[in-house]
């Protein structure tokens, strides 16, 4: 009995038994093989004689003769032009023949299709020598489909020493791309695989191939899980290249993408493979969708570099050929998205299997135009409706009646932003069975209409129609359509978005979690090298500062409300922004390009809290830039603003068009301006934080606070991945380490939803607000009866400022603040529920249209500003800026639970907390001051008087101010200066450590030190 063979060969037989004796492939011969033209001879003659007998037969397959080597070297050239991708799904033309080279699955009932299609035939080789000079080269395994060569694979094993990195560095280093087997689109895939994990390339480049993980994940990361009845890499042998697996590659998603640039120029193609995730995430939902039909909610967790657009795209060309009993499930498939670039992708991967004009609207143009494309298209049968968020009001409010009724698939990319309330709603309530729901609740912050936008969605009531029959009608309209299943994709799933879409899990302890559909982890995307870590090198910056008191008397300020307003004060500071904007300049070049990060190409984006503040370090940044006679320059991005009755705008600073900042700022179309590359520094406040995808981003600066989701979106626009880029860094004024790890640890591994919203919180705000007695019931019923019933408004103000007329007069200020704000959260949490909850509550709905009329008249309690003055009353005397140490940002590895919708509202006015102004100053200097020093006063009289005076002493220095340049100047002060602290020593230890250890010190006492002596000087 002979034992296991664990070498690289017996990973080899494994492998071919498996194909040959479950799968149903053939096991061909290299004598089969013809180097030359890169073809299994015999399979392809077998194919073509058992599907196109006359074919075979006048090209001569059976013969070594000219005929078949002059179809051959056509073959050989389509293969090269087009790929072999093209040619098996679109056959070859050859004189007056049309050759079939593979036939697609059947539709059920074609039995002739069905046997051609059976026809097709799948065979692997093993140690298939490829060479046309090296006859003795050979790689482990190849696939052919038909004699056609689409998949090749170097195998290792981990129990001789060898890993998959070792066989791909075998494809790098020995497998020259230019041997024709290896030229781009001759195969769909190269695959280096061991018993633990699977790679793929789909362009062979020699050492710059790139070969991506195709793994299943595991434990929310990179890796496979393990297998208990097989190796943990039998997927790949067993699922994905079995002959259907492999035929719906074919059909549905390998492709060549021609891409163009900004100018319209052809770039290189590139072929797609899809990757482990995207392929089970698409089938997964089809299969789901096919059993269950149309009426279905699924959430899908995608991390930020999962390839999302091609995995909607993929998505989006099946579901319209999704059929169930042999009617299709969904009329039309409505994508909608606020990325340009997904409206560009669907069309090209639609493209490569369908007629792309007769398949696929896009709906552009104005408001008119934009009604009449849709609905043309629904007339047209257009299976595929592609809009931005935006266009939806403007087209579907006039959706015929013919259209209402049809069965949609709804694909939201970016569910937690991309869908607005009263868009939702819109577009719901012209995709609705009339018999059936009208509108959905938004997706994101704002769940509910306004009650002046419901009259849009409400037909005018019959005669016979009741109060009671018109509630139940808006009711109805609020639940999710029963006629369209939604696919909302996001990489950071709000509470709201969970509860919608998610799937209810196992209770626990009687509350029900919702968890994704499928997910694709932030873990995993790093840990397979798709996206970047930004949380590796994150370094938080120390502010100091000192104020001073600039009035006689003292006067008493709010301390809170002081204590924000001085931050904000010293933070935007001309002296502050311009230290910073130092620092971050400085940073730039002697860390990011010195050190050549992303080959000397990278780039750093400032985040700023306010358009006036990006404004100040453009003008700051771009000033230093100057001096420092840099070669690059800083592009500030914001929505247009107007300051003191000017309005400024991107365009007017830039030099360029907004429309340019993302070309130039990767140095396409750039004129005028010297240097290579010269934008380097984007400068922005909100635009470029969400959606923006620039691999060159290495660096980012942020001066705002952040949190929660914002903050992930905001550092996740450094992740993109780079061939050249290998870190990413971070330098943060406003926040702290645990606040980013707390707002990462949500979306690195599964996000779940801990329970759903209570209902009964709307039992207990409503009793809470009727108990104020405010309003009545029957002011309730009156108002919302003329509002349904079409009244002018001059009805429904008398009503409400009766209501407001008692909350002003009965309500002590207490108990308006906790009214009012009961008052939005019934609105908020009520319009939510409405959509979700199985059942109906008239009072709720009525309740909710008539809080939507009040709230807005309620006045707000007068607020005294206590703090008002205070900037009046101080100065800065100091400001300093140090960079803590660089630190990697760990983040929880376990499921990250978030909680249901809030439902509290209202509370209490706070009571204003006063205290004298030097009392504020010296907490506030006390937190943000200078270093402790031991002696504070002697060290003050130190650096203001006896080292500028022994620095002024300085020969060097004086010829140099003299008779040098203020550059030249400022090199012999540097020196001076740290040859006045080195003879301190001995008497001030702490100041030497300080100038030596801590760089952000020295620069400020350089700084300070050059600034007085130079000017007393002239």
């Amino acid at each position: 009995m002979n034992p296991t063979d664990t070498s690289e060969k017996g990973l080899e037989t494994l492998i071919v038994e498996s194909l040959v004796d479950e799968a149903g492939y053939v096991q061909g011969t290299n004598d089969d093989y013809s180097r030359e033209h890169v073809v299994d001879l015999t399979m392809l003659r077998m194919f073509l004689e058992a599907t196109q007998p006359k074919t075979a037969e006048a090209l001569a397959m059976d013969q070594d003769c000219p005929k078949r080597t002059q179809f051959l070297h056509r073959l050989d050239a389509e293969i090269a032009k087009r790929g072999v991708i093209d040619v098996l799904r679109k056959g070859v033309k050859h004189g007056p023949i049309s050759l079939e080279l593979f036939y697609g699955t059947p539709t059920p009932s074609n039995t002739r299709a069905a046997e051609l299609h059976a026809a097709n035939i799948f065979s692997v080789i093993r140690q298939l020598r490829y060479s046309q000079d090296e006859m003795q080269l050979a790689l482990d395994l190849g696939l052919f489909i038909n004699g056609l060569p689409v998949a090749t694979f170097e195998l290792k094993n981990s129990l001789t020493k060898q890993t998959v990195a070792d066989a791909v560095r075998q494809y790098k280093r020995d497998r020259s791309p230019n041997e024709p087997l290896f030229k781009f689109g001759r195969c769909m895939v190269h695959f280096a695989v061991d018993d633990h994990e699977v790679r793929m390339c789909t362009h062979l480049k020699g050492k710059d191939s790139w070969f991506l993980p195709f793994n299943q994940g595991w434990d929310n990361g990179a890796g496979n899980p393990p297998n208990s009845i097989g190796l943990k890499t039998d997927y790949l042998w067993k699922r994905i290249l079995t002959k259907p697996g492999l035929t719906d590659i074919l059909e549905n998603y390998a492709e060549v993408v021609e891409e163009k640039d900004e100018r319209g120029r052809k770039k290189p193609p590139k072929q797609i493979f899809p990757r482990y995730h995207q392929l089970d995430v698409v089938r997964k939902l089809l299969a789901d969708a096919e059993a269950e039909g149309a009426g279905k909610k699924y959430l899908i967790q995608h991390s930020a570099g999962s390839g999302k657009s091609n995995s909607i795209a993929w998505l989006a060309h099946q579901l319209i050929g999704l059929e169930h009993g042999g009617k299709a499930i969904f009329d039309s498939v409505v994508v909608i998205t606020d990325r340009r670039v997904l409206d560009k992708q669907i069309r090209s991967t639609i493209k490569q299997f369908a007629q792309v004009s007769s398949v696929i609207g896009a709906v552009t143009g104005d408001s008119v135009s934009k009604t009449q494309q849709l609905s043309a298209f629904l007339k047209a049968g257009k299976k595929i409706i592609i809009s931005t968020v935006q266009t939806f009001p403007f087209i579907l409010d006039e959706i015929d009646d013919e259209h209402r009724g049809k069965r949609f698939a709804i694909i939201i990319d970016e569910a937690h932003s991309s869908q607005g309330g009263k868009t939702s709603a819109k577009m719901h309530m012209a995709l609705a069975d009339r018999k059936e729901s009208k509108t959905e609740p938004d997706n994101n912050d704002e769940w509910f209409m306004a009650a002046e936008e419901r009259a849009e969605y409400k037909a005018a009531p019959s005669e016979e129609e009741t109060l009671e029959d018109m509630i139940n009608e808006i009711m109805e309209s609020r639940k999710m359509l029963t006629n369209a299943s939604y696919f909302a994709f996001t990489a950071t799933p709000k509470n709201k978005t969970l509860e919608i879409f998610g799937i209810p899990d196992k209770p626990v302890g009687g509350k029900i979690p919702h968890r994704p559909f499928h997910s694709y982890t932030m873990k995993q995307a790093i840990q397979e090298g798709f996206i970047l870590d930004v949380l590796e090198h994150y370094t938080p910056v120390n502010s100091w500062y000192r104020l001073a008191k600039t009035v006689e008397d003292d006067p008493e300020f709010d301390i809170k409300k002081a204590g924000k307003k001085l931050r904000r004060y010293v933070e935007s500071h001309d002296h502050a922004i311009r230290t910073k904007a130092e620092i971050m300049v400085d940073h730039f070049h002697e860390q990011v390009i010195a050190r050549r990060k992303i080959g000397g190409r990278a780039r750093a984006m400032i985040i700023c809290s306010s358009i006036k503040r990006a404004i100040q370090y453009f003008e700051a940044v771009s000033a230093y830039l100057k001096e420092r006679k840099s070669p690059y320059h800083a592009i500030v991005a914001f929505s247009d603003f107007e300051q003191d009755g000017k309005k400024i705008t991107e365009a007017s600073l830039n030099g360029f068009p907004s429309s340019k900042i993302e070309a130039y700022f990767k140095a396409e179309e750039v004129k005028g301006i010297s240097g290579k590359d010269p934008y380097r520094f984007l400068i922005v406040a909100d635009k470029f934080q969400t959606g923006y995808d620039e691999p060159l981003l290495h660096t980012m600066y942020v001066d705002k606070v952040l949190s929660g989701i914002k903050a992930v979106q905001t550092l996740s626009r450094l992740n993109r991945a780079h061939p050249q880029k290998t870190d990413t860094f971070v330098l943060d004024f406003m926040n702290d380490a645990d606040t980013i790890t707390r707002a990462f640890s949500d979306y690195y591994r599964t996000t779940v939803l801990s329970e759903e919203t209570d209902p009964n919180k709307l039992h207990d705000l409503k009793a809470t607000l009727d108990g104020y007695q405010v309003y009545s019931d029957e002011q309730v019923d009156q108002l919302v009866r003329l509002f349904l019933g079409g009244e002018d408004r001059d009805k429904l103000d008398p009503i409400l400022d009766a209501c407001v007329g008692v909350y002003n007069e009965d309500l002590v200020e207490d108990e308006q603040v906790d009214f009012k704000g009961k008052a939005k959260a019934f609105g908020r949490t009520y319009q939510f529920l409405a959509s979700v909850l199985p059942y109906t509550n008239a009072e709720w709905e009525k309740l909710s249209i008539f809080l939507d009329f009040l709230t807005p008249k309620l006045p707000a309690p007068v607020e005294e500003d206590l703090s008002k003055g205070i900037l009046e009353s101080i100065d800065m005397e100091s400001y300093r800026a140090e960079k803590q140490e660089t630190m990697k940002l760990t983040l929880p590895d376990e499921d990250s639970e978030i909680a249901p919708v809030p439902t509290s509202g209202g509370g209490r006015k706070p009571e204003p907390e006063l205290d004298a102004l030097s009392n504020i100053i010296k907490a506030f200097n006390d937190r943000f001051g200078n270093i402790d020093w031991e002696d504070e006063d002697r060290i003050r009289k130190v650096i203001t008087e006896d080292i500028p005076a022994k620095v002024a002493a300085d020969q060097a220095y004086q010829n140099a101010m003299k008779n040098s340049s203020k550059s030249a100047a400022r090199l012999e002060h540097d020196r001076a200066l740290e040859k006045v602290v080195i003879e301190m020593l001995s008497d001030h230890t702490e100041l030497f450590k300080q100038f030596s250890d801590n760089p952000d010190f020295k620069k400020w006492l350089a700084d300070t030190i050059f600034g007085v002596t130079y000017e007393e000087a002239f």
